[in-house]
């Protein structure tokens, strides 16, 4: 190949300093030590003696997150879900043979658990409590649906992809989109009609001001912030302060997602991009942030909480809350997606479910609306999506866990 000139040179440069950053991503880290009878970088913890084996997987050579994720939970997609209960595995790209991982509890099989007593039917003759005191019979079963039913999908990826999450208040962005290849395609119209472009949010002399998939955008940052062709980013645009409506606290800032691009030519102190997926309206100047895949969690919609049985008034006192629906939607109800203030702090994890209540007027037991599913869990809260509802859910009803 044969190169003319300085622009030859400097493309090969760009070349080479791409390959060694991506290289430099793919190194182990450099810090193992001998843990029992095996070297890994990190601290694992020691399982106890009588974990069953399907709460702990020794990871053997040629495992990865992934495929353990397949093998334990029945969906590769799950891994993340996996390094969420191993914290002591800092880089998901690097485990290590000997190292344990804690899988949790396993997923029986449907017709397993159709062989179990699920709790509706009646008691058998002679059945007793754990004391060894016979069972009373105390009124009529609770209305409890016990049909076993399959591993589902509790939502869809445009629910995460789309959504957003709550953030920090005053979350800081290291890369930002400043502008479209459109900026210069103006025809320099002067007088009157220029005046229709002013005021607009790519300035006066762009053509196109809501940008989609296959548009060339640009980044405000380069080789020299460490941006490398190919690697995909999640576009941000912060929205409003989220605050308790309980008590008016700040819970954090919502920030919405707009849609994906990827990183096409990396200069020095600029970057060429193309929008790969759009959910709303682009405008520059919003955030990036490294793309993450989630994926959709998996669960089984059994039975609602009967209404007849609401949990205690004061049990909600404390209780999470909904924050805020994606797209202001003020009447809730099924397939709505919302926000809710349960921060990864609180131990939510995707796939939780919850029942939604409304405090109810007088000393009259809590209502009881419907229920939903924890989808993605952030710092600050947590992207939920209704499954199910009896009537209109509104912002500021409680959560339970199910």
């Amino acid at each position: 190949m044969t190169f003319r000139g300085r622009s030859g040179i400097a493309a090969l440069v760009l070349v080479l300093l791409a390959a060694a950053v991506a290289s430099a991503a793919d190194q182990p880290p450099q810090t193992l030590h001998k843990v029992g009878d095996h070297w890994t970088a990190w601290d694992p913890p020691t399982p106890p003696p009588d974990a069953p084996d399907a709460q702990v997987h020794i990871i053997v050579p040629g495992d990865t997150l992934w495929a353990i994720a397949g093998k334990y939970l029945g969906n590769s997609y799950l891994w993340p879900q996996i390094w969420e209960k191993n914290t002591y595995i800092l880089d998901a790209h690097w485990i290590y043979p000997g190292d344990p991982v804690v899988i949790g509890a396993q997923v029986a099989p449907v017709e397993q658990l159709a062989e179990q007593d699920l709790g509706g039917s009646a008691a058998s003759e002679g059945a007793t409590n754990p004391d060894g005191t016979p069972l009373a019979e105390e009124g009529p079963p609770l209305n409890v649906d016990t049909k076993v039913v399959p591993l589902a999908p509790l939502g869809t990826e445009d629910d995460i992809y789309c959504s957003g999450y709550v953030g920090e208040a005053e979350e800081q962005f290291g890369y930002h989109l400043a502008g479209s290849e459109y900026d210069g395609m103006s025809p320099g119209l002067t007088g009157a009609a220029s005046g229709s472009y002013k005021n607009r949010v790519f300035g006066d002399s762009t053509v196109k001001y809501n940008l989609t998939v296959g548009d060339i955008v640009y980044v405000d940052g380069g080789m020299a912030a460490g941006l490398a062709p190919g690697v995909v980013y999640s576009i941000v645009r912060p929205l409003e302060l989220m605050r308790n409506p309980a008590n008016n606290e700040v819970v954090g800032r919502l920030y919405q997602y707009q849609g994906r691009l990827r990183l096409l030519t990396v200069q020095d102190t600029m970057a060429i991009a193309e929008i790969v997926q759009a959910c709303d309206s682009i405008i520059d100047g919003a955030g990036l942030k490294p793309f993450v895949p989630e994926p959709v969690p998996l669960g089984r919609r059994t039975g609602m909480r009967p209404p007849n049985v609401p949990v205690a008034a004061e049990a909600l006192a404390d209780d999470p809350v909904i924050l805020r629906a994606k797209d202001d939607i003020v009447s809730l109800g099924e397939d709505h997606v919302v926000f809710v203030n349960l921060g990864a702090d609180s131990g939510a994890a995707p796939g939780d479910m919850y029942t939604i209540y409304r405090a109810n007027v007088g000393n009259k037991p809590p209502l009881v609306l419907g229920e939903l599913a924890v989808l993605s869990v952030s710092t600050r809260g947590s992207v939920a999506r209704i499954l199910t509802s009896r009537y209109p859910i509104y912002v500021g009803d409680k959560l339970e866990p199910k």
